[in-house]
């Protein structure tokens, strides 16, 4: 009995090692503890668990009976005395034993969750780099369309200043059209005034002719 409990403990104590520090052994612990975990395993590692917890229950239960017979006799008997410290190194060793197992278990615990924040950190860490690359592909588009929209604005305001010029050029030539009209107006009536004195003279000029014919 003892043996063997010195070998799970031993054991335990490798396995605590291989979990603590990182070698290529502690991968393949962390797998076997994980399918030990699975389908069946626990109900095993339950049943163990318990059987020991019920021999330690025992071999206390012999210790008080012992540490009793004692108080009654009064003397220390050898046997009592070889029996008592046999049950109290297998309560000893049956309690280390459960407790490096708390140990292990806790360990293992303990590094899937540190592999898993490892992973979402990870995954944030991809998400925050390809959020950044996004943000700096729209910095850059945001850039070109600042330079496209500072472009279209010179090019409104030089339509808007040949707007401005063609409407100076458009209105002076209404004046000249205006004053051509005018002036036009002018000449029309010079000239009805000059068919006016033209048809006068013809009619004087009928009136000498007729005249002159008559004498």
């Amino acid at each position: 009995m003892l043996q063997l409990l010195y070998t799970a403990i031993f054991s335990e104590m490798l396995l605590i090692l291989t979990l603590v520090f990182k070698t290529p052994l502690r991968k393949l612990v962390i797998i076997s503890l994980d399918r030990v975990k699975r389908g069946r395993g626990p109900i095993v590692v339950s049943t163990v668990g318990a059987t020991l917890v019920v021999v330690l229950s025992s071999s206390l239960y012999s210790m008080a009976k012992i540490q009793q017979r004692i108080l009654e006799a009064g003397i220390l008997n050898p046997t009592d005395q070889v029996l008592m410290s046999n049950h109290m190194l297998e309560a000893s060793l049956m309690g280390f034993l459960l407790f490096l197992s708390l140990m292990i278990d806790r360990l293992h615990h303990y590094i899937r969750e540190l592999r898993l924040l490892r992973k979402a950190m990870e995954a944030i860490k991809k998400q925050s780099r390809s959020f950044e690359d996004d943000k700096n592909g729209n910095t850059e588009e945001l850039k070109a369309l600042t330079e496209e929209i500072a472009t279209l604005k010179s090019k409104i305001k030089k339509l808007e200043s040949e707007c401005e010029t063609k409407g100076h050029e458009a209105k002076s030539l209404e004046t000249e059209v205006e004053a051509h009209k005018k002036q036009s107006e002018g000449f029309l009536m010079e000239y009805d005034r000059l068919l006016e004195d033209n048809q006068s003279l013809r009619s004087q000029l009928q009136a000498l002719d007729s005249s002159l014919q008559s004498s």
